[in-house]
């Protein structure tokens, strides 16, 4: 398959998962739920701003080559306004705020409130007029999942702390919003040229406070290890990895790995850096997961299932070119 055909955010769906896609949907699984516990390490030797900025840069100068070589740039150009919202929105205020949350909250904490995201999801695609209707199951899932957030903050989270949710509620926010941006602004754009360029932006607009900011003295090789593997691992080659996922399993199968994130957060902070494991994060981890699936369910049938309904940009830009190609043909055109 070519460059062309994988680095869009609508690749299309393969109709069987193969042994290659499952080492894909593994690491995939495992690689965005380490992230929490890295930024948790970093943070305690270096400012947000500095470590979004060396996150990025880093990430920058793997990816940005790549999406030069496949022609991944200069189509968006045109769209400059909307990438620009993009990265706002998906990583220069999330990424920022979550580095900031972490300095208070513990990683397993963070990575179970960001589970909340395909309920935010939901309701954000229904207040932006998507066509998504709430019907009484999607209420109930809605439900369930904000008593698991409720949960999960009630009984694990001081008064103190609770501006450092507000924080993680944000990035949720965002998380939400901007895979609508793409679905509705640049579903037709590589995918991986806007990755590329918004991890460009944002490593410029943070250099500046971010020099500023440098450590005195030498970081630890703990917390040198954990920006390398959260820039290289959890950003760059995440991202190549789950463009190779969308092409071998399809956007809907690929987005199944945002409900094993944050099982992945809550152990890894438990087993590493010994969090607490509470009654209170196994209710609330039980119920916002429950709650999503029923939020973001279609129920047209399984086949178009949690996916086209997940915060994930491929999967509801997916659904959104599909829309468009068939009124186009419709149309006659």
């Amino acid at each position: 398959m070519s460059s062309r055909r994988t680095s869009t955010w609508t690749s299309p769906r393969a109709p069987d998962v193969t042994r290659r896609g499952w080492v894909l949907f593994a690491a995939m699984a495992v690689i965005w739920g380490i992230p929490y516990l890295l930024i948790k390490i970093a943070v305690g030797e270096l400012t947000p701003v500095t470590l979004v900025f060396l996150r990025t840069a880093l990430g920058a100068a793997l990816l940005l080559p790549i999406a030069a070589a496949r022609g991944g740039l200069r189509p968006l150009l045109p769209y400059w306004r909307w990438v620009l919202a993009y990265t706002v929105v998906e990583v220069s205020l999330p990424w920022f705020l979550l580095s900031d949350a972490e300095r208070g909250l513990s990683s397993s904490l963070t990575g179970l409130l960001i589970a909340a995201v395909p309920l935010i999801g939901a309701v954000v695609t229904w207040l932006t007029r998507g066509d998504d209707r709430l019907d009484l199951r999607r209420i109930a899932g809605l439900v369930i999942g904000l008593i698991g957030v409720a949960a999960l903050v009630g009984l694990n989270v001081s008064f103190r702390d609770l501006g450092a949710v507000g924080e993680v509620g944000l990035v949720a926010v965002g998380y939400a919003a901007g895979p609508i941006i793409v679905a509705r602004r640049l579903p037709h754009l590589p995918a991986i040229g806007v990755v590329a360029a918004s991890l460009v932006v944002t490593a410029v607009a943070y250099a500046p406070l971010a020099l500023q900011q440098l450590p005195a003295a030498m970081p630890s090789p703990r917390v040198l290890f954990a920006v390398g593997t959260l820039a290289v691992l959890c950003t760059a080659l995440a991202f190549l990895l789950f463009f190779a996922l969308i092409a071998e399993v399809g956007p809907v199968r690929a987005t199944v790995i945002t409900y094993f994130n944050p099982a992945v957060a809550l152990l890894l902070g438990v087993t590493l850096l010994h969090e607490p494991l509470t009654i209170g994060a196994l209710i609330g981890l039980a119920l916002i997961l429950l709650g999503s699936f029923y939020a973001t369910r279609r129920s047209s049938g399984p086949a178009a299932g949690a996916a086209d309904r997940t915060w994930r940009p491929w999967a509801v830009a997916a659904r959104y070119r599909r829309e468009r190609l068939r009124r186009v043909q419709g149309s006659g055109k």
